[in-house]
């Protein structure tokens, strides 16, 4: 899916942008959009890793759009807060929103209560970047691959440690799957948040985790944890020589992504232009670097491709949720 998204696919979104290109400029008023700042919500506080990525992409779309687009940080409830914000705000293309995989598609199969639809409340713009968790043992721990690690945990059933962020984190996921997978039984253990996971696999506290790519890359570095593989289907284009798990554990897949979304109802050209002017962003090298510095991958898409995406996102994740039997704590 990623390799053909960063090829092929920004070349459909490109034509898409060209068949719609004459009523992508309009309101329907004869005013040029847009006309005056754009609100994007942020449905995390500042400071956060989707801020920082959300505060790169913003500048780069606001010289697209040639208006300010102006950060909103609505975080709280695991995105939720955020998230609703931006279904119930006016469908005018003067707010969009970036959604991700735990407000769009985790969380509404995780909360009993979820006050709005991933699909039905909001209008897809286009997919923006792709991110992976990475496969990350304790230096104590004796193996040097994926392939030794299925072994070493199999002939142990249930000795490994696993941490994760917390109870259907995305790194409590990653590691669902890969138990599922691999067939091997590792006990999880559940912290309170990124930071606490960090501490307690540099310690030995827990054995292993699948923490997203750019945090295990610092300690990878500085030899204090031995990462074994990614969570993508193929290696990542910044780390050609870590292998990705599926090498060794055959349709295992497992990242997080990033897009653009505004609510329902918002007209079809001013999608059409909010399209063209964040394929010219994502293009920007000075946002191709950031990425690549954070191990993700640029992703563009149409419309189309991003609903379609969504939707078998927010199934595969509501399958694996059901099937290990996650619940909040």
């Amino acid at each position: 899916m990623k390799r053909l998204i960063i090829g092929g696919c920004i070349a459909a979104a490109c034509c898409w942008v060209q068949a719609a290109a004459a009523q992508a400029h309009s309101t329907g008023s004869g005013q040029a959009y847009p006309t005056k700042p754009v609100r994007f919500i942020v449905p995390w506080s500042a400071g956060s890793g989707t801020d920082l990525m959300a505060r790169a992409f913003a500048q780069e779309l606001a010289k697209a759009l040639g208006q300010q687009v102006v950060v909103d940080n609505r975080g709280g409830a695991g995105a939720m807060i955020g998230t609703e914000t931006a279904a119930r705000s006016a469908p005018d293309g003067y707010t969009i929103y970036i959604g991700g995989s735990v407000s769009m598609s985790i969380s509404p199969s995780l909360y009993p209560k979820v006050s709005y639809d991933p699909v039905r409340d909001f209008a897809p713009v286009s997919l923006v970047s792709r991110f992976f968790n990475a496969l990350s043992v304790h230096p104590s721990v004796p193996v040097r691959s994926v392939k030794e690690m299925v072994a070493f945990a199999r002939a142990r059933p249930g000795e490994l440690l696993m941490g994760s962020a917390g109870n259907g984190s995305t790194s409590h996921l990653a590691g669902e799957l890969f138990k599922q997978l691999a067939k091997v039984n590792l006990t999880h253990v559940p912290y309170k948040s990124g930071g606490q996971l960090v501490v307690g696999v540099l310690s030995g506290e827990s054995h292993l985790s699948f923490s997203p790519v750019s945090t295990a890359l610092t300690h990878m570095k500085s030899g204090k944890l031995r990462t074994l593989g990614v969570s993508s289907t193929r290696r990542l284009t910044a780390l050609p020589n870590l292998p990705a798990i599926a090498e060794t554990v055959p349709g295992y897949e497992f990242g997080g992504w990033q897009a653009i979304f505004t609510p329902a109802g918002t007209p079809q050209e001013i999608v059409a232009r909010l399209h063209s002017a964040i394929l010219k962003a994502i293009s920007a090298q000075e946002f191709k670097d950031y990425l690549f510095r954070e191990g993700s991958d640029l992703v563009g898409s149409t419309p189309a491709e991003l609903a379609s995406f969504l939707r078998a996102d927010v199934e595969k994740n509501r399958d694996l949720i059901r099937s290990a039997g996650i619940k909040l704590q």
